[in-house]
């Protein structure tokens, strides 16, 4: 099964050998907001990866968690002191100042999902033909986000009458069943039109700019010299004995990032 879950785990896991003395497991989570994957399915993934990094890398233990929300991700932080977290764009950003994260790497994916957002519509004839009506999304939860980085200045979440949605498909539904004049989506969803019924009606109004994609970064409880490590041995971390997990896990490459790379957001979405 390939799930964007697999992803996280995968990365961190795979550190390298500590360079300090650990006390304890290694920690880390995965924090993908709007994923296909549940914790149900995702967390099998995780366990038997951390197993094996945590065996071939001389770690005392390994443990991950699969999380689904920011609240869930802060307790865990709390109290579990991670060394390492994959998150999507949206998380990092809010994260990244209050935690002190430094940016590590970055994985790239088979399947879709938060790099490129569109407004989508069966009536208006444009992105003004939107304001003003009322605009569903399950990607609206996180205003800042969208208003300054993935709107870039093209419009803002009150620029409509926001009708926040649960689900990918009820997002859709939402648009086709006349209960809102348009959508914002993302790259997955637009992926999954041909797939449904009606669809085929709606056009899309305005596409945002292509985003980064989900980050691997450190907490300061990662010693440097393991977290250097964990850097450097990105690359080749889906080879070998990874190879066949990075496949399931729909994973297209792990590859070493800086802060640098993510200036642009970090900068549009601010302290």
């Amino acid at each position: 099964m390939k799930t964007f879950a697999g992803v996280a785990w995968l990365v961190a896991a795979l550190a390298g050998p500590a360079t300090a003395a650990v006390d304890g497991p290694v920690r880390l989570f995965v924090l993908r907001e709007h994923g296909v994957a549940s914790a149900t399915v995702a967390q099998p993934y995780l366990d038997k990866f951390v197993a094996l990094a945590a065996a071939k890398n001389g770690w005392p233990g390994g443990q991950g968690s699969y999380l689904g929300s920011r609240a869930a991700a802060a307790e865990f932080i709390r109290t579990a002191h991670p060394h390492y977290a994959i998150l999507s764009l949206a998380a990092f950003l809010a994260l990244r100042g209050p935690h002190r994260l430094e940016v590590l790497g970055h994985v790239s994916l088979s399947l879709p999902g938060g790099r490129r957002y569109a407004i989508v519509s069966r009536d208006a004839a444009d992105l003004a033909g939107c304001k003003g009506r009322t605009l569903a999304s399950e990607h609206a939860s996180d205003p800042r986000f969208v208003d300054r980085v993935i709107a870039d200045g093209a419009f803002k979440l009150a620029d409509f009458q926001l009708q926040p949605t649960r689900r990918p498909l009820q997002t859709i539904r939402a648009v086709l069943d006349g209960q809102a004049a348009c959508a914002l989506v993302d790259d997955a969803q637009l992926a999954d039109l041909p797939r449904i019924p009606g669809a085929e009606g709606l056009r899309t109004l305005w596409t945002s700019a292509e985003l980064p994609s989900m980050v691997i970064a450190a907490f300061p409880a990662a010693p440097a010299e393991e977290r250097e490590t964990f850097r450097t041995n990105l690359v080749p971390l889906c080879a070998e004995e990874g190879r066949k997990i990075c496949e399931e896990a729909g994973i297209i490459s792990l590859a070493p990032a800086a802060t640098a790379d993510y200036a642009s957001v970090v900068a549009a979405y601010g302290e």
